[in-house]
């Protein structure tokens, strides 16, 4: 009979548990939930790499060490702390490509596809986690989208897996070590994670030009959108007898990230043609030039050392990886669509034109300010970053800071080879950099502010002076 009372008063206290998690969970908005997993997923992430299973023998790291490579790991930045070569087993090589997966992809993207696995009905709450994961306006569509996310990127990976597997085969002594650096690659270039197992980047691959072809070739599929590849996708596949019309946003976004690469690469071989590319051949030139400006984007692979640059060259790929890839991607940054609206903005007003009128529609005014609070955000916050840095870390070069924190920023995970001797305040700030550029300005911005308040009245409008 006592035995009957405990085990009443357990259910009892397990039910009550219960209810407050599901109390608690539903007073959060959708960002902050989103935000919890995430947070959730770095605290799990460095568990799972600080497991004795996941490391070589007689390795030893900080608590803050590991958080760092988590957060770096499932922000896909590529920051690293210690050597990921000489730190990681095997078995460590495939957990950190596995939070590789869930950081690129998106949470709720392989969420989405284990609840269906599993055969749960996406609820309306489900719904709008998966809008806010993916930066989406609607619900329509959504859970065929995380499908389509999914296998898409699921391809990708494994035609590049393969591909490289089987190049590296001339390269690695064994079948097995060629192909788990083919996998390895391939997914790291795919969600643009920048992580690499070589120990030193895609420096030994510096004058093979089918390794980066195929590297650039994947960090484009990785950085370029979602959207654009599922709306790629259907180009291909369609057949009506009207042409297939894409949106304003795959054209505008398409159109400013490869005109990004083509600025970047025409203005790195600029600075550094009488410097470091003063005795290389044109086409070294050229491959060291083109592959430095996709990374830009947020690959964080490299085919040198980039500090060897200078600092004019540094001041631009900095300004590059502030912009970051596309929306609904596996980058950061403040996104080509926001840089976009901006230049189109400026160039509109300057005109004499209130509204923007692009590819034969006109941008929603909401975008337009929305565009503007990104950039503005951002900027402040990389501002602080740098402040606090130059103040932590005196020993180290104004421009070696500012490339560190527009590189977290963006989560492209190139550096000038400070992060491993940062201080601990310095890698704390790195770390909420990363997480910030991962969430994206907006869901930091929604994390923070308040409820929606429907104003009831309003005040007599007056002008001020602006500029």
């Amino acid at each position: 009979m006592v035995y009957l009372i405990h085990l009443e008063t357990r259910l009892c206290e397990t039910l009550e548990l219960k209810n407050s998690y599901g109390r608690f969970i539903n007073r959060l908005t959708s960002v902050q939930l989103i935000v919890l997993f995430y947070t959730v997923a770095a605290i799990i992430s460095t568990t799972l790499l600080s497991l004795p299973i996941a490391h070589k023998p007689d390795m030893h790291w900080s608590f803050i060490d590991a958080l760092f490579t988590a957060v770096s790991a499932i922000s896909v930045t590529g920051l690293t702390v210690v050597p990921t070569s000489e730190t990681f087993s095997v078995t460590g090589y495939f957990i950190l490509a596995f939070i590789l997966q869930f950081g690129g992809i998106g949470i709720m993207t392989l969420g989405t596809f284990i609840w269906i696995l599993f055969g749960k009905r996406i609820g309306l709450k489900d719904r709008q986690l998966i809008m806010t994961d993916q930066n989406r306006s609607s619900f329509s569509g959504l859970v065929k989208l995380m499908r389509q996310i999914l296998i898409i990127v699921l391809a990708i990976e494994l035609i590049g897996a393969l591909i490289l597997g089987v190049y590296f085969i001339g390269y690695y002594p064994t079948w097995e070590e060629a192909f788990i650096q083919g996998f390895f690659a391939s997914v790291s270039a795919t969600t643009n994670a920048g992580f690499d197992i070589t120990g030193t980047s895609l420096i030994p691959f510096a004058n093979d030009y089918f390794v980066q072809t195929i590297n650039i070739i994947l960090l484009i599929l990785g950085a370029i959108g979602f959207p654009v590849l599922i709306e790629l996708k259907e180009w291909i596949s369609h057949k009506g007898e009207t042409p297939y019309r894409f949106t304003l946003f795959t054209k505008l976004t398409t159109l400013t990230f490869f005109l990004l690469i083509v600025l970047g690469t025409l203005f790195i071989l600029l600075f550094e043609k009488n410097h470091y590319f003063s005795d290389k051949s044109w086409h070294e030139s050229l491959f060291y030039s083109l592959f430095q400006s996709v990374s830009t984007r947020n690959g964080g692979l490299a085919t040198m050392d980039v500090s060897e640059f200078t600092n004019p060259t540094l001041m631009f790929m900095s300004g590059l990886m502030f912009i970051g890839a596309s929306p609904s991607s596996v980058g950061g940054g403040i996104r080509t669509t926001t840089f976009a609206i901006m230049i189109l903005s400026i160039y509109f007003f300057a005109k004499g034109r209130s509204t923007i009128k692009v590819f034969g529609r006109e941008v929603h005014p909401e975008d337009i300010l929305r565009s503007f609070i990104v950039i503005a955000t951002a900027f402040f916050i990389c501002f602080s970053a740098i402040l606090a840095m130059i103040y932590f870390e005196p020993e180290f070069s104004i421009m070696e800071i500012i490339f560190e924190v527009m590189s977290a920023f963006g989560t492209t995970g190139l550096s000038m080879g400070i992060t491993a001797d940062l201080s601990t305040i310095g890698k704390v700030i790195i770390i909420a950099l990363m997480f910030i550029g991962r969430i994206g300005i907006f869901s930091f911005l929604f994390l923070i502010r308040g409820k929606t308040i429907n104003e009831k009245f309003h005040y007599p409008k007056e002008r001020v002076i602006i500029g």
